[in-house]
């Protein structure tokens, strides 16, 4: 008989959130984290599924043109491809569903089964020496983080409550996973809606650490190294003073950028420099949970059905450039029509030179009338 995994002991968080370790029944870890004043008992079931090995870890293939690292994960496709209500991967266990999380839940985190990095760690080779044909292991984490045990919804549908606690979760995330040997960078996300790709409706997101930094990432360092170390608070002093703040508060400032890319694309800055979510502090936290909700419910005004996105958490790397780059969220929709989607083409796709179909000052008034529509968020 093989051994069932344990518990480690319960760790209180910020906000009274409650963590809980434990791992699946072929090693890969689980985290459970609990509301304040949860309903759950303290007690969780043990994955007893009999599964097969993991995958090998990927390998990633330097394109010599770009110096970009692409990971070749094959074993990715073999993943879940929306599947019925009844047949949800990321529900809690049923007799009926052997899901990927035992028990009932309110926010719980595990690797993912079908990995773009790991399960392997470590550091690699200098990844920026020249070479034709270059080759490493795509060391590195992904994991999943479900927001809740509904089998749909998205970020925007949770409580305030529930909105801390995944907060609480992507900031413990973020420190554990900097802390791992061989990784770079860290990149908590959301994906909304089958128009950006997401295969479960499931309300979910994901977090990737990557054994380097990203490309976007390295562009920003070098923006930094001609703008100066103090970019992001001349960016929040000038988008303050302009017509495309969409939201403010006492930490956090919403707006649609100067030269923004996407026909909805809304950015949210600190008001102070943090690094990254796990530098927040609780008041930041605090505030940060009505205020996305908020944001996001406005984003889901502006029509009558559900706006697809992305949220990206873009956070600095590791070891380096963590007193310039300053913790940021960028939300991006494709959407341009209530029936018409921005579609990547020659000139974006093929060379990166970006042509904007909405003014930007036009779609901040139009998201500051939404998010005026949406009542408080308590």
């Amino acid at each position: 008989m093989r051994d069932l995994p344990e518990y480690g002991t319960p760790e209180t968080l910020g906000a009274g959130v409650v963590k809980r370790s434990t791992s699946l029944a072929d090693g890969r870890e689980l985290i459970y984290y609990d509301d304040p004043g949860t309903t759950l008992p303290p007690e969780r079931s043990i994955d007893a599924r009999l599964l097969d090995p993991r995958p090998e870890t990927a390998s990633m293939r330097r394109d010599v043109l770009t110096g970009d690292w692409v990971s070749i994960a094959a074993a990715r496709q073999n993943r879940a491809f929306l599947p019925p209500a009844e047949l949800d991967p990321l529900a809690p266990q049923s007799p009926g569903n052997p899901s990927e999380i035992p028990s009932l839940y309110d926010v719980a985190v595990f690797e993912n089964k079908s990995p773009s990095f790991g399960p392997a760690l470590g550091g690699s080779d200098d990844l920026d020496a020249p070479g034709l044909d270059r080759t490493l292991p795509s060391v590195g984490r992904c994991e999943v983080v479900c927001f809740s045990p509904e089998h749909s919804g998205s970020f925007g549908t949770l409580t305030p409550t529930r909105a801390r606690t995944v907060i609480e979760a992507w900031a413990d995330r973020t420190a554990a996973l900097s802390a791992l040997p061989g990784v770079a960078q860290v990149f908590p996300f959301e994906n909304r809606g089958e128009a950006i790709g997401v295969t479960l409706a499931h309300p979910h997101g994901q977090i990737y650490a990557y054994p380097y930094v990203t490309p976007r990432t390295t562009s920003l360092l070098a923006s930094i190294d001609r703008e100066g170390p103090d970019l992001f608070a001349r960016i929040l002093e000038s988008e303050s003073a302009s017509e495309r703040v969409i939201l403010q508060g006492e930490h956090w400032t919403a707006f649609v950028p100067f030269a923004a890319r996407w026909p909805l694309e809304v950015h949210v800055l600190p008001h102070r420099h943090v690094a990254d979510l796990a530098e927040t502090t609780d008041a930041e936290r605090d505030e940060l949970a009505p205020f996305y909700l908020r944001l996001l419910r406005g984003v889901d005004a502006l029509y009558e059905t559900p706006t697809p996105y992305i949220a990206a958490w873009h956070q600095a790397p590791a070891d380096g450039g963590r007193d310039a780059v300053r913790l940021n969220l960028q939300i991006t929709s494709p959407r341009r029509a209530v029936d018409r989607l921005k579609y990547l083409a020659g000139s974006e796709a093929a060379m990166g030179a970006w042509i904007g179909d909405v003014l930007p000052e036009a779609a901040a008034e139009r998201l500051r009338d939404a998010v005026a529509r949406v009542p408080e968020v308590q």
